[in-house]
């Protein structure tokens, strides 16, 4: 069982990323996570290995019930950032690019809570013990929020209004990425609990509140 990130779709010009969507990866990153599938799927056709790769969307969020969370001084991802910005660990919030096609002009992202992925990986532990054949699936929440939607959601959780500056795009940033969930429901059973972007903040907030 392996997990591996949506960077390996690349750019795609629909609203709900499928998984027979083409892989076709803008960035390095992305590049490197589907050789590691093709490596996968070609030990499997040689061996008879049964497999089971989650592409996973935008993982955030902390245990609700405050046990454990990310611990990572370098991380880099928006809410983790966000966070930091309304703790004054940083001088303001880097919004890259307000020129996207989307409602609002900035980048749209599938966040997706660690707990519901966890249970995503018990369930598929389950699927293959019981026989299950090979799949590859999507896992998110089937729709998308944007960056501004994120700050703003920090600023109403935390209570910070910390500063805001915006700057160009980022090479090779997807406008929206977005998983369509429809395959893991059906092969896994795979229900989340965790659906809603103010409990991923709220539970990644209350977690960095403490360091």
């Amino acid at each position: 069982m392996q997990q591996r990130p949506a960077a390996v779709y690349g750019e795609l010009n629909q609203s709900l990323t499928f998984e027979s969507a083409p892989t076709v990866p803008i960035n390095p990153y992305g590049r490197s996570k589907l050789i590691n599938e093709w490596m996968i799927q070609d030990y499997a056709a040689a061996s008879g290995l049964r497999y089971l790769i989650l592409r996973y969307f935008n993982v955030a969020g902390a245990d609700p019930f405050g046990r454990i969370g990310e611990r990572n001084a370098q991380g880099s991802h928006l809410i983790k950032v966000a966070c930091d910005a309304a703790k004054g660990r940083r001088e303001c919030l880097q919004i890259f690019g307000t020129d996207f096609p989307t409602p609002d002009g900035t980048a749209v992202r599938d966040y997706i809570h660690v707990w519901d992925l966890a249970t995503a990986h018990l369930d598929g532990l389950h699927y293959l013990e019981q026989g299950g054949q090979s799949q590859v699936l999507n896992c998110g929440y089937g729709r998308g929020y944007s960056v501004r939607e994120v700050v703003k959601k920090m600023k109403e959780i935390s209570g910070v209004d910390f500063p805001v500056v915006e700057v160009n795009r980022r090479k090779g940033d997807p406008a929206s990425v977005v998983a369509s969930v429809q395959r893991i429901r059906e092969v896994l059973g795979w229900m989340p609990n965790y659906d809603d972007l103010g409990v991923i903040v709220e539970t990644t907030w209350e977690w960095y509140k403490r360091w």
